[in-house]
């Protein structure tokens, strides 16, 4: 069996890797267009014009699909380790796939609401993505300490709390640089007005969002160790 086929292990191999081409292909396909500049785009800028805005959209909205399948599992795999040991808070695995669900709709609303079409609505999804996002990396490295020593390892344990911290410092300048900015452009000058703001902004988005990727990274090792069945139970009348 190949490692990938392991327990629920697909899952998050497939978020991760799907995940990253959505960025890197709307970005290669805005930059051969010449609808972005080659330096520090936001992502949202490279999935604004068509054709790039339907790719991004499409392949987004399969990120959050992704996503929120993989936030189940493990949701599921902690709730099965509280029963087995009581090491595991069940309240704050809830609240974690709470805020999970929550960035899932923000990634959607993302995905179909481009910034220049309707900006306010894609900006209150990109709010909802990145703090939610964030929030849910905190809390699943909390969890990690303590479902030891089920699950994964404690050097698993170390990067999740890395990814969750450099995201979380990451996030602040995304959100707070690109308020005095207001409305978005696709292309900038060194010349124009809050460009540095903007460079800050844009190179602390691209931080936090290859920090969740990574965060997801790290699921691959303990979903190997786990599956998860459906049961369906019919209601006789």
């Amino acid at each position: 069996m190949f490692w990938f086929m392991q327990g629920m292990c697909f899952l998050p191999t497939f978020l991760v890797i799907w995940s990253s081409s959505t960025f890197i292909i709307s970005y290669i396909i805005a930059l051969v267009r010449r609808d972005v500049d080659v330096i520090l785009p936001y992502i949202s800028d490279t999935g604004a014009t068509p054709p790039e805005s339907c790719v991004f959209g499409f392949m987004s909205t399969i990120n959050a699909f992704a996503a929120f399948a993989t936030m189940y599992a493990e949701y599921k795999f902690v709730e099965r380790v509280h029963e087995r040991t009581g090491a595991v808070s069940p309240c704050l695995n809830k609240v974690s796939f709470a805020f999970g669900i929550v960035s899932c709709v923000g990634m959607c609303l993302v995905a179909t609401f481009q910034e220049t079409t309707v900006m306010p609505v894609h900006d209150f999804g990109a709010l909802l993505f990145f703090l939610s996002g964030v929030t849910y990396a905190v809390i699943q490295s909390v969890i990690s300490y303590q479902g030891l020593p089920y699950g994964c390892s404690k050097s698993i344990c170390h990067f999740r709390v890395f990814f969750a911290g450099l995201a979380a410092l990451a996030v602040i300048p995304t959100i707070f640089c690109a308020i005095p900015v207001g409305t978005s452009q696709l292309h900038w000058d060194t010349n124009d007005k809050d460009y540095t703001l903007h460079i800050v902004s844009v190179a602390c988005e691209w931080i936090t969002t290859f920090s969740f990727v990574f965060f997801f990274l790290t699921y691959i090792r303990e979903f190997q160790q786990f599956t998860l069945k459906l049961t369906v139970n019919l209601i006789e009348y």
